[in-house]
């Protein structure tokens, strides 16, 4: 137990050493959950814990798994028993910068209320809360943890949510080649900088070294620093000559409002190279898909983004902004949250 807690203790150490992007503001934490670092640790024990599923067979690492930057790998995400969920599994880093609705289709209005919503639902961890906060008011460690964290009050649904959301605001990825770029401590490949280009339509400047090169009306949706501008949209997934007519209604099945049916969450792009497969139904296996289906324009529906269209990309461009997106990838994130998740799995 003390070497775990005394390595938990180390790797916030050596994460507060680490050099900030240029861009990364301070994470905004709700009044009634300030930081607590006791609770990011029973937070932490919590999301690798089994006990939270109905017969103590998976946790939320079953799904969000750091080696693959908090993703499954599956393109529908399988939960309690092998039932298959109806969505792709979303990634979680720096989903504490992520300040509107959450999930694809915005259910949950904060990390708080997000993190209860997978227990009790009956194709992912299929438990019941009375049943969950029983086995966890009998544990004496947990029970302790609690107390730590929280102090002497009851254990309940709520600091399961709050502990669950201080250890998914600590999940920081800062150090890409992106980011080493940004600071002036790398250097972009011939390749990596001409998809950054394309990426950021930089060919719109006419007395830039870009002049003419096609835009590829990424950053519009997928805004630095976290690649994403947190808002709902329908990129051309699916042909839809009436709105009602779309395979899964998305954010209109939450709002009732039918123009934001096939409307998803724009997802970040951090670490996105390690988080195939890709869209809220992951239908596309590669990135290279991801960017031919953007090229090619989409299929048509009346909401569909103005900035789905084609975009007269030749097959080095595509490759370019492949290259870009790569850039993306934090090792260093994705190691320390490994060690960090089989750390905080021990601490008793």
């Amino acid at each position: 137990m003390r070497y775990a807690i005394g390595l938990l203790l180390l790797l916030l150490a050596c994460a507060d050493d680490r050099p900030e992007a240029p861009a990364y503001a301070a994470i905004l934490y709700p009044t009634d959950n300030p930081p607590n670092a006791a609770a990011e640790y029973l937070g932490r024990r919590l999301f690798f814990d089994p006990l939270l599923s109905a017969d103590g067979t998976i946790s939320c690492a079953s799904c969000h798994r750091p080696e693959r930057a908090f993703t499954d790998g599956r393109p529908i995400a399988e939960g309690i028993g092998g039932l298959i969920g109806t969505r792709n599994t979303p990634g979680l880093t720096n989903i504490g910068y992520f300040h509107r609705p959450l999930f694809w289709d915005g259910r949950a209005d904060n990390l708080e209320a997000q993190a209860l919503h997978p227990i009790g639902t009956a194709h992912e961890m299929g438990g019941s809360w009375p049943a969950v906060l029983e086995r966890l008011q009998a544990d004496p460690t947990y029970v302790r943890a609690f107390q730590t964290a929280f102090g002497n009050g009851p254990i309940d649904s709520t600091l399961v949510g709050r502990a669950l959301a201080q250890y998914q605001r600590s999940l920081v990825s800062r150090d890409s080649k992106y980011d080493r770029v940004r600071r002036g401590e790398a250097s972009y490949t011939a390749a990596e900088a001409l998809g950054h280009a394309l990426f950021f339509d930089f060919g719109d400047d006419p007395n830039g070294p870009y002049a003419g090169l096609p835009t590829a009306e990424c950053a519009h949706c997928h805004t630095p620093p976290h690649f994403s501008n947190e808002r709902f949209e329908n990129n051309g997934l699916d042909e839809a000559d009436d709105l009602a007519a779309f395979p899964d209604a998305g954010r209109g099945a939450i709002t009732g409002n039918p123009f934001d049916n096939g409307r998803f969450r724009t997802p970040g792009l951090r670490n996105v190279a390690l988080t195939a497969p890709y869209m809220h139904d992951g239908r596309f296996g590669t990135l290279a898909e991801v960017v031919d289906h953007y090229a090619t324009g989409g299929h048509y529906a009346e909401n569909r983004s103005p900035n789905v269209h084609p975009l007269g990309l030749d097959a080095e461009q595509k490759a370019a902004l492949v290259a870009f997106l790569h850039t993306l990838s934090d090792t260093a994130f994705v190691t320390e949250s490994v060690i960090a998740a089989g750390a905080g799995a021990q601490v008793q």
